[in-house]
């Protein structure tokens, strides 16, 4: 891109600032008329209740504004490739998104959208995707490069459905083809693939891992949601409890994603989880048992009940397990049997805890709603915790830039 260029780009900051949202929400409508096949790609649950939009227009705003300096947008850049990845999309896919970007800023802004501005954009526009595609690129090549890596859509069988509360179920996924099933790094996650009769579409969502890697099977465990059976949110998560089945086959994506357990550091581990939020989680503390690891961890989750805490008796069994495991447990209405010894009433609260919550040098990773995590990250960087040493997985996407 040239300066004047630049310049021009920078100069559109004070309406994407206003009508990003505006201008993001014409973009997918525009590329659904035109290539409705990309609704097999896109989790249309999040364009209806518009996080989609929001993220979109976050992401474009962000762009523009650091236009002379993308490079300290990497981290965001790599959490993006990480889910494209995950979607199997290719570089022929940004050509398409890009003619209706650039059809869409020329249609929202009118005559303001001067053929200079366009071509600048479009100049911004190729270096992204230049950018973008050369990223996962190298991640496809990372993902074969390893036994029983993949790319695209792989079929899976589930082997075993187990129910781990009143609302989370665990699915044991075996490749299908009985072939090798990649490693993955604690704290990652797969697409998976179905096809919804309801918008007769395939709709992808991503899940995190539940189990430390095995070379065997995969486990996601997946929350039941509540509401209008209707409603695109939920769709997979409730179609997976009422009709997926032991021995059904599933399609999945190679794991993938950048909210990792950093396993090369000996420092102690705060594990802090709201909720369905628990289960990267429980792939990096199972990998840590299963590994021998001699680092502290500490396990924090918050639940409504008893009845909805999944995985409570198997945390629990390796905490007493392990002497370098505390495991913390807060209920929003626990009974008066079920307070001390490590349990406690109301919200996750890290100043709460038995003995304190500081660790010298410790990391934390953080997973749950977005006001959760919110909270958390803000409570600790109130303590002292650097934020470099603060990990969080918001789950859909990506909104929060703490």
């Amino acid at each position: 891109m040239t300066p004047d260029q630049q310049a021009l780009v920078s100069a559109t900051v004070g309406v994407l600032k206003e009508h990003g949202v505006a201008l993001t929400t014409h973009f997918y409508r525009r590329m659904f008329e035109h290539n409705p096949e990309l609704k097999n790609v896109f989790n249309m649950g999040n364009q209806q209740n518009g996080k989609q939009q929001m993220a979109l227009a976050l992401a474009v705003l962000a762009y523009a504004e650091h236009i002379a300096d993308p490079s300290v947008l990497l981290p965001a850049v790599t959490k993006i490739g990480h889910k494209h990845v995950s979607l199997d999309i290719r570089p022929e896919h940004y050509a398409i998104v890009g003619r209706h970007l650039l059809a869409s800023i020329g249609e929202v802004l009118g005559a303001a959208a001067t053929p200079e501005l366009l071509d600048a954009w479009a100049a911004a526009y190729g270096e992204l995707a230049a950018l973008m595609s050369g990223l996962e690129n190298g991640l496809y090549r990372d993902a074969v490069a390893q036994t029983g890596g993949w790319t695209g859509w792989r079929p899976f069988t589930v082997k075993r459905k187990v129910m781990e509360s009143a609302e989370i179920t665990s699915f044991y996924l075996y490749p299908t083809d009985g072939g090798a099933v990649a490693d993955f790094q604690p704290g990652q996650y797969v697409s998976l693939r179905l096809f919804l009769p309801e918008l007769n579409l395939f709709q992808p969502r991503q899940y995190s891992l539940s189990c430390a890697p095995n070379g065997e099977y995969y486990r996601i465990s997946v929350k039941r949601e509540a509401g209008a059976p209707q409603h695109p949110d939920g769709m997979i998560s409730n179609r997976l409890h009422a009709f997926v089945q032991e021995g059904d086959v599933l399609e999945l994506a190679a794991p993938a994603g950048d909210f990792a357990l950093d396993t090369r550091k000996q420092t102690p581990v705060v594990l802090v989880s709201g909720g369905v939020g628990q289960t990267p989680l429980l792939s990096m503390l199972e990998h840590l048992v299963a590994t021998g690891s001699p680092r502290e961890i500490v396990w924090v989750h918050g639940s409504r009940n008893p009845e909805v805490h999944a995985f409570r008796e198997p945390v629990a069994q390796l905490a007493e397990r392990h002497a370098n495991v505390q495991r913390h447990i807060f209920y929003d209405a626990p009974a008066p049997e079920q307070l001390g010894q490590g349990h406690y009433q109301g919200i996750v609260d890290l100043q709460k805890l038995d003995g304190g919550s500081q660790l010298p040098e410790a990391e934390y990773y953080l997973c749950g709603p977005v006001p959760f995590i919110r909270k958390q990250v803000q409570d600790l960087q109130a303590l002292g915790v650097p934020r470099a040493a603060i990990h969080f997985e918001e789950f859909g996407p990506a909104t929060l830039s703490l």
